[in-house]
C-alpha cells in the first residue's frame, strides 16, 4: 500500500512540475543564456542550435544575431557569420563591434571586391543616419515631443515673463528634435529595407549574363560575398556586387540578410 502511495506521490510531482520544466526549455531568454553559455565553453555547434531555438520561438534581437555570427565565425564558417553579423547591422547600424567583426569575417572569405567610392555628402549623410539604432532614435523622437510639448504648455499657464520666454524656445526646440529624430529614423528605415540584400552560400557561382543556365558566365562569386537583388525571374535573381558588376544567379545559392 505504501508503495502505491509513493508511486502515486511521484506520479502527481512529475505531472505538476514537467510542465514548469517544457516551459523552461523553451523560453527564449533561458535558451538564449544557454547557448552564451555554450559559447563561453568553445562548445560554438550546440550554442549555435540553442541560438536557432531562440529564432524558432520567434525571439529577434541584434545581440541574438551577433552571438551567432561569432558561434559561426569561430567554427570558420564565414557565410552565416557574415549573414548574422548583417542582420545584427541592419537592427544596429551604429554598433562599431558589429561592423569590426563584419570587416574581420569579410577578409577571411575569397572576394575581395572594392566597393564603389561614394560621393563624400551621400557617405556623410549616411553615416548620420546610421549613427543611432532604429530603437535608440525611438526613444530620443518620444522623449524630445513629450519634453517639447510640455514646456509648451507652461509657456502657456506661467505667469511670469521670465518663465514663458525660456519656456516657448526650449519646448519649440524640443520639438524640432524629435521631430527630426522621427525624419532620421524613416530615412533609415527606407536606406536599410529599400535594397534587398543576400549572401552567398555556394562555393562557386557562376555569375551569367541572363536568367539561364546556358548563357555566357561574365565573372565568378565564391561563398561569403554580398550583393544587392536587383530583380527576381522564377528560380534566378539578378544581382550587382558592390563594384558596381551585375548579372545573374540562381536564387538557391543565395540566403536574404
Amino acid at each position: 500500500m505504501c508503495s502505491r502511495l509513493n508511486q502515486f506521490f511521484y506520479s502527481f510531482i512529475l505531472l505538476v512540475i514537467s510542465p514548469l520544466f517544457l516551459c523552461a526549455k523553451g523560453n527564449p531568454e533561458v535558451l538564449f543564456a544557454k547557448g552564451n553559455s555554450q559559447y563561453v565553453k568553445a562548445q560554438y555547434k550546440e550554442a549555435v542550435q540553442s541560438y536557432q531555438e531562440v529564432l524558432k520561438s520567434g525571439y529577434k534581437s541584434a545581440e541574438l544575431y551577433f552571438n551567432m555570427g561569432n558561434a559561426y565565425y569561430k567554427m570558420g564558417e564565414m557565410a552565416p557569420a557574415i549573414l548574422y553579423y548583417e542582420k545584427a547591422y541592419k537592427i544596429t547600424p551604429g554598433d562599431q563591434e558589429i561592423h569590426l567583426n563584419l570587416q574581420l569575417a569579410n577578409l577571411k572569405i575569397a572576394d575581395k571586391i572594392e566597393v564603389v567610392p561614394e560621393f563624400f555628402l551621400t557617405k556623410w549623410w549616411n553615416s548620420f543616419v546610421l549613427f543611432f539604432s532604429a530603437q535608440t532614435l525611438s526613444v530620443f523622437a518620444v522623449i524630445f515631443l513629450l519634453s517639447g510639448f510640455a514646456l509648451l504648455i507652461i509657456y502657456l499657464f506661467a505667469i511670469s515673463v521670465s518663465i514663458k520666454k525660456p519656456a516657448f524656445y526650449a519646448g519649440i526646440s524640443l520639438i524640432v528634435l524629435g521631430l527630426l529624430s522621427v525624419f532620421v529614423g524613416s530615412a533609415q528605415n527606407g536606406y536599410l529595407n529599400n535594397s534587398s540584400q543576400a549572401i552567398v552560400f555556394n562555393g562557386t557561382v557562376n555569375v551569367k549574363s541572363g536568367p539561364d543556365e546556358k548563357l555566357k558566365t561574365l565573372f565568378v562569386i565564391h561563398e561569403g560575398t554580398k550583393v544587392t537583388i536587383k530583380q527576381n525571374d522564377d528560380n534566378w535573381i539578378k544581382v550587382e556586387l558592390p563594384n558596381g558588376n551585375i548579372g545573374w544567379i540562381e536564387s538557391v545559392a543565395v540566403k536574404e540578410i
